[in-house]
């Protein structure tokens, strides 16, 4: 036994070893954890947090006590349900302890509502939400073709769902039907049964299969949580987006899912959803005979009342022939008047014709006449025209007198001389001039052709004239 002496001079005996805060933590950890090694609890949620990491934190709660509760980011993903403040809940998991703070918790690994009202609560909150949206309003719903070529039918394909629905079907007016099987219930069911009508729409007209005219979703009867399914969110908005008229059949009569709010049409049995969806064939053809023979009597009635109008009309109307008659007298009389006013015009125009004519000379006279003046005005004309043409010589005589007195030969009989280049274009300057340039003379007498020798010009010897050019030099003149 160990002794030990206080301050106060007391002695105390004990033998307990001394442990650290970190081992009395793990021992009751693992106390914890050995003796709730799995528990399910039941509480309301309070406090519900997600971390940026993705672990949830809340607390379960009851009349009496509070649990701190934690969800691993690994199993978050796996609840199947969005945990909510206030939501009742049965939480799965085991019990431990957080040493940081000194507290136990559960690390939950499954959640489930805890009890049909927890259900109705959360069912009741996302009706609300999704009407606020305006996803359950009547304005966006569409209406539903009266015999639709194609049925598709979302349902399970091993329950009496589809078999009732073929069979109602089949009596009414056999149509080609479509089904996409899906789970019903359980987890992935909601997801299954939106990916359904989402499949059907996108399929084109001219697919193989072909698209569906309208879709019935249909599930047989169970409790509330074995229609969970059609209340989750993810089918209600596939069942808004869905651009092909949809028919909700899920559960009995009395069974409302949100996605009865949701649809264009709900039916309470999945066989009144079939009957919804096409009309009776019998029925049918009976009413288009009834139309028919009502059609055919209603045509016959309009007839006779036609007929009726008709005749009467026809005994109102005078008598035809004696108002040709009179139409026909009218017509003689006016044209026995037209042919006597046509012969009387005629005699009267022939008279003035005649008294024109008389008035007309004849055309010898005219043509005599007109040669006379003719020969009259070419006697004058004759001396007229011999002074023109006097004048006219005379002037032409002037004018080529002058020409000749201003042409360049007249230059030339002077003794002056023309000067051409090679081509042929007159020399009237010096610049230009090379040596060994050929150039041609035109004297009045004839042309000689010369060669330059420079360009310059030699002056004469002082005191001594230059010496005129003869005719036989006239080649080296420059």
């Amino acid at each position: 036994m160990a002794t030990k002496t206080n301050t106060a001079g007391d002695v105390t005996e004990h033998n307990l070893p001394v442990v650290s805060v970190a081992d009395i933590s793990r021992a009751i950890k693992g106390a914890l954890e050995g003796a709730f090694a799995r528990v399910r609890v039941r509480g309301e949620i309070s406090g519900f947090k997600r971390a940026a990491s993705g672990h949830l934190y809340f607390t379960l709660k009851d009349a009496d006590a509070v649990l701190d509760a934690v969800c691993w980011r690994g199993g978050a993903g796996r609840l199947g349900l969005a945990p909510e403040d206030g939501m009742e809940v049965v939480a799965t998991g085991r019990i431990t302890a957080y040493a940081g703070r000194s507290k136990y918790q559960i690390v939950v690994e499954a959640l489930e509502l805890a009890g049909e009202g927890a259900l109705l609560k959360l069912l009741e909150e996302r009706r609300r939400k999704l009407a606020a949206e305006g996803l359950f309003d009547e304005e966006r719903k569409k209406p539903l073709p009266f015999l639709p070529v194609v049925v598709g039918v979302v349902t399970s394909p091993t329950g009496a769902v589809i078999r009732d629905i073929l069979h109602r079907l089949g009596d009414r007016f056999p149509r080609h039907v479509l089904l996409w099987p899906v789970l019903v219930q359980g987890k992935g069911a909601a997801e299954q049964i939106a990916e359904a009508i989402e499949g059907f729409n996108q399929l084109g007209d001219a697919a193989t299969p072909p698209r569906p005219d309208v879709i019935i979703v249909a599930r047989g009867g169970g409790s509330l949580e074995d229609l969970w399914a059609f209340n989750e969110e993810v089918v209600v908005r596939a069942v808004v987006a869905s651009a092909i008229p949809l028919i909700s059949a899920v559960g009995h009569e009395t069974d409302t899912t949100l996605i009865d709010f949701a649809a264009d049409h709900r039916a309470p049995t999945p066989s009144a959803a079939a009957e919804i969806a096409v009309p009776v064939r019998i029925e049918l053809l009976a009413q288009v005979l009834d139309d028919g023979s009502r059609l055919i009597g209603a045509v016959n009635r309009r007839l006779r009342e036609l007929s009726t109008q008709l005749e009467g009309a026809r005994r109102g109307l005078p008598n035809l022939g004696r108002l040709v008659e009179g139409f026909l007298q009218r017509l003689d009389d006016w044209n026995e008047r037209l042919v006597k006013g046509l012969g009387t015009s005629l005699e009267g125009r022939r008279a003035a014709l005649g008294a024109l004519v008389a008035h007309i000379p004849h055309p010898r006279a005219e043509l005599r006449h007109a040669r006379s003046q003719i020969d009259h005005v070419t006697r004058a004309l004759e001396p007229a025209v011999r002074s023109i043409l006097h004048d006219g010589r005379n002037r032409l005589e002037h004018a080529a007198e002058l020409l000749r007195s201003t042409s360049y030969q007249r230059v030339l009989e002077r003794g002056f001389v023309l000067v051409r280049d090679a081509a042929d274009s007159p020399v009237t300057k010096r610049r230009g001039l090379k040596p060994g340039m050929d150039l041609m003379l035109h004297f009045r007498d004839g042309d000689a052709g010369v060669t330059v020798r420079n360009g310059g010009t030699r002056k004469a010897p002082k005191g001594r004239t230059a010496k005129r050019p003869t005719d036989d030099d006239q080649g080296s003149l420059l």
